[in-house]
């Protein structure tokens, strides 16, 4: 079968490990089922695993990708949840929990296999494509917002890097939950986008907001670390998820930290009862994942190097090619 998968690790220029061609179909096992793919979509993750990051020389070659939405074997629409091993279902009690593609091939191919408890049924209102964007970035955002940050109704959420796949559905799910967003970015187009989708405000890196916010969704790091603990009022929240920028900002902010009792909490991906709560969220509110691209399977370097560069809005989608 088709699919784009890592030959080798390059840390410097994880492109130059990115094949794409004919790989083994997935055989069957007891517990697991194999989907057909309709819709996959790319992650920071994927880009991280070409640069050898919780994807070791010994599991080469790896076909890539964390997300998708499919048909099963008796024809049923679903979705992934890509977090292997949380329950046990499929791989034992005793296997710690990785993602799809650390230990087990992924979705950028034409079939993949996932332990039966991994797959969701697919909500008739969303497409495969915006199906597809939900599992990873989206989930980790819902996390983020709803069970590590705790806010309400009503509360500010400051979203640092807008444009990024989880910092663009933190926008859009606040926004429909009742929260008043802001967010920033370097650059201008997103930071109107980022108001087109539902943001009070938008702002250059570091500056002034109206207000201090309940909360910061940050997936940045070193570069708006400082910005985001100085936008939380006393007794705030910082999540964070993820580290774009580099995880060794030049200024921690102890003192500021311990003063103002904020709460500092780290957030990866989401269990499966969110994910179900997240598509029944998209479902009843009408919300759908923002898509920047959608390209065919063999197109993937397209998407992998839109990425690397940074210019992307929302989600890189890979669809079957053919």
């Amino acid at each position: 079968m088709f699919a784009a998968y890592a030959a080798r690790i390059d840390r410097d220029t994880p492109l130059n490990g990115l094949e794409l061609g004919e790989r083994p179909a997935p055989e069957a096992r007891p517990g697991w089922t194999t989907v057909t793919v309709r819709a996959a979509s790319l992650n920071h993750h994927d880009l991280w695993s070409l640069r050898g990051v919780g994807l070791g020389e010994d599991k080469l070659p790896m076909i890539l990708g964390c997300d998708a939405a499919g048909v099963d074997a008796d024809g049923n629409e679903v979705v992934l949840h890509s977090v292997i091993g949380q329950s046990g279902h499929g791989v034992g009690p005793d296997e710690p929990r990785s993602i799809l593609t650390e230990r087990y091939p992924g979705t950028f191919a034409e079939q993949v296999s996932v332990p039966s408890w991994n797959v969701l049924p697919k909500p008739p209102e969303l497409s495969f494509e915006q199906a597809a964007c939900l599992p990873t970035a989206w989930l980790t955002a819902y996390r983020m917002l709803f069970t590590n940050a705790g806010v309400r109704p009503g509360d500010s959420v400051l979203v640092q890097g807008a444009g990024g796949g989880v910092a663009t559905a933190a926008i859009v799910l606040g926004r429909a939950a009742g929260l008043r967003m802001y967010a920033t970015s370097r650059d201008e187009a997103k930071r109107a986008r980022a108001v087109e989708l539902g943001a009070e405000g938008a702002y250059e890196p570091g500056a002034r907001l109206p207000r201090r916010v309940d909360a910061v969704i940050e997936t940045v790091g070193a570069a708006t670390w400082s910005h985001s603990v100085k936008s939380l009022r006393p007794g705030g929240t910082l999540v964070i998820s993820g580290a774009t920028s580099g995880d060794r900002p030049s200024h921690a902010e102890l003192t500021r930290i311990f003063f103002l009792e904020l709460r500092i909490v780290g957030s990866t991906m989401g269990s499966k009862d969110e994910l179900e709560d997240l598509l029944s969220f998209c479902a009843a509110t009408g919300v759908r994942p923002v898509i920047d691209t959608v390209l065919p399977l063999d197109r993937a370097r397209e998407g992998f190097a839109r990425m690397a560069d940074g210019g992307l809005f929302g989600k890189i989608v890979l669809t079957p090619t053919g």
